[in-house]
């Protein structure tokens, strides 16, 4: 601790941060009780009060969680241990009331089942320094405690939390010298799903002016759905589906469950359909209550008109997965097959990805069309819904290929993180760019991610038209950035007509169970 050291006072009590360079920095703040014991599977609630001043040096533990998301179980057990998972982290130029600064509210990607707010690859100095703004990155519950369709408990309880944290940013930020009126939440992956959900969620109105969704995955449940796959998940600890009987076990040991059911959850595609591939058994769940209704539906009928919208996707999403996995360009004829059958649109989808992409090889054919279903269409689609619904949207493609392996892993999911945050040598930053210091020309593309986000956050305009349905321009992130028609408009035309709606359970019999 130093004299300078900057001290905050809170709804629940002062912290005291450190000033890093030329920002103040304020980590593990609760923004809601711990989730345990009586509280555990319930709403979030308030975080408790404290006396004197609380040291907000350090990140706050990560929520439980499957160890493949935090480079295997010794990087998990080497981070901070505890119960307080629900905090968050804030990055601000000068904690003065009277700065009313811009605030972006980070939301995390990881599947909805592994990731937290202090991951390297989430640093946000340097996005609050070149933007002058506040940054806050958030906790959430994942897994069984977040998402998980139980008994006895609220669905969703991983957004309910975000609602949670977003309401903290609205009653304290301005102490960290923050504009409340003028909040934007951005997120990639399950964290763009987390907010395309927050769009449609009416607890959620009016707690943030604008939103950034990166690689939205469309990948949202049915009631049924779900409750279907917590029977399973509960059945892979020995138990039934409720909070009674899973609040037995300790949080820390329910990941394995969720583990041991995404290794075999394709010997439930008769019953799970498209999303038994995906092997991730949790999503937002459209149940009717905290979640009304799809997003692409709910934007459509008007949900978000009064938020500004900034929506892309890369454009070679899914090779991430193929590469991670070993597989790159190693998919068969019969593989290529399978996947154009089950996630082309249409019942004629097969053939028509075929004849839209004569000359492709059954490994970019495999690619191509789990790119488009998971991460494409329904980002691209998001922002029509919001215009159809009367909205304003921004719309961009990232089509620059990381350097990394020669560049096979071309424009991948999660490339946009390391670009956007400039962590390079973080986590999937080092897949990205190795450990050779990123080139001027990486370096550009990463300033103008931060200066594009930073002006959407301060004006609503990050720089380049409004997406609308005559000339579908769009910000085309490359070596040298151009704003030009959708440059995948022919795939455009193959999901044309085709509705994203929550994913349903495909055989209602009893093999799980009541």
């Amino acid at each position: 601790m130093t004299t300078t050291d900057p001290v905050v006072r809170t709804a629940s009590g002062a912290v005291r941060g450190r000033r890093e360079e030329d920002l103040a920095v304020f980590r593990g703040i609760p923004f809601a009780a711990p989730p345990v014991g009586e509280a555990r599977f319930a709403a979030p609630r308030p975080p408790r009060p404290w006396d004197g001043i609380r040291e907000a040096y350090a990140f706050g533990p990560p929520p439980p969680q499957e160890a493949a998301g935090l480079a295997g179980r010794e990087a998990l057990r080497a981070l901070p241990a505890g119960d307080e998972w629900l905090t968050l982290n804030v990055w601000t130029p000068d904690p003065d009331p009277a700065a009313r600064r811009p605030v972006m509210v980070w939301i995390h990607g990881g599947s909805y089942r592994f990731g937290h707010s202090g991951s390297p690859g989430y640093d946000a100095r340097l996005l609050a320094r070149d933007g002058d703004l506040v940054v806050v990155t958030v906790n959430y519950r994942l897994g069984f405690e977040g998402f998980a369709r139980i008994e006895g408990a609220p669905a969703n309880r991983g957004l309910l939390d975000q609602v949670a944290a977003l309401e903290w940013v609205r009653d304290n930020v301005t102490a960290f010298g923050g504009d409340p009126d003028r909040v934007t939440v951005f997120g990639e992956s399950a964290g763009a799903g987390s907010i395309a959900a927050l769009l449609a969620m009416e607890r959620a109105a009016g707690l943030f002016r604008r939103a950034v969704v990166q690689s939205l995955p469309g990948t949202y449940f049915s009631d049924e759905l779900a409750r279907d796959m917590a029977r399973a998940l509960a059945a892979e600890a020995g138990l039934r589906p409720t909070a009674a009987d899973l609040s037995t076990v300790d949080p820390r040991e329910l990941p394995a469950a969720g583990e041991a059911l995404g290794a075999k959850m394709l010997q439930y595609a008769d019953r799970w359909g498209q999303a038994a591939p995906t092997r991730t058994p949790f999503a937002p769940v459209v149940d009717g209550e905290v979640l009304p209704a799809a997003p692409w539906r709910a934007l459509a009928a008007g949900a978000a008109r009064g938020v500004d919208l900034l929506v892309g996707h890369n454009r070679d999403e899914f090779r991430l997965f193929t590469a991670v996995a070993g597989r790159l360009g190693r998919a068969t004829g019969e593989q290529a097959a399978q996947a154009l059958r089950r996630y082309a649109p249409g019942a004629d989808g097969e053939a028509a990805y075929r004849a839209a992409f004569p000359d492709a090889s059954p490994g970019e054919l495999h690619e191509r069309v789990q790119t488009d279903w998971l991460f494409a269409m329904p980002s691209l689609r998001l922002a029509e819904a919001q215009v159809t619904g009367g909205g304003r949207a921004h719309v961009y493609e990232l089509t620059w290929p990381a350097p990394a392996v020669g560049g096979v892993l071309g424009a991948a999911h999660g490339l946009d993180l390391p670009l956007l945050f400039g962590t390079f040598h973080a986590d999937l930053g080092l897949l990205f760019f190795g450990r050779d210091e990123p080139s001027e020309e990486a370096r550009a593309l990463s300033s103008r991610f931060r200066a594009s986000w930073s002006a959407f956050a301060r004006t609503g305009d990050p720089g380049w038209p409004a997406y609308d349905t005559e000339r579908r321009l769009v910000q085309v992130l490359d070596a040298e950035p151009v704003v030009a028609p959708y440059p995948e408009e022919t795939t455009r035309r193959l999901w044309e007509g085709y509705e994203f709606a929550a994913l349903p359970l495909l055989d209602s019999g009893s093999g799980l169970g009541a």
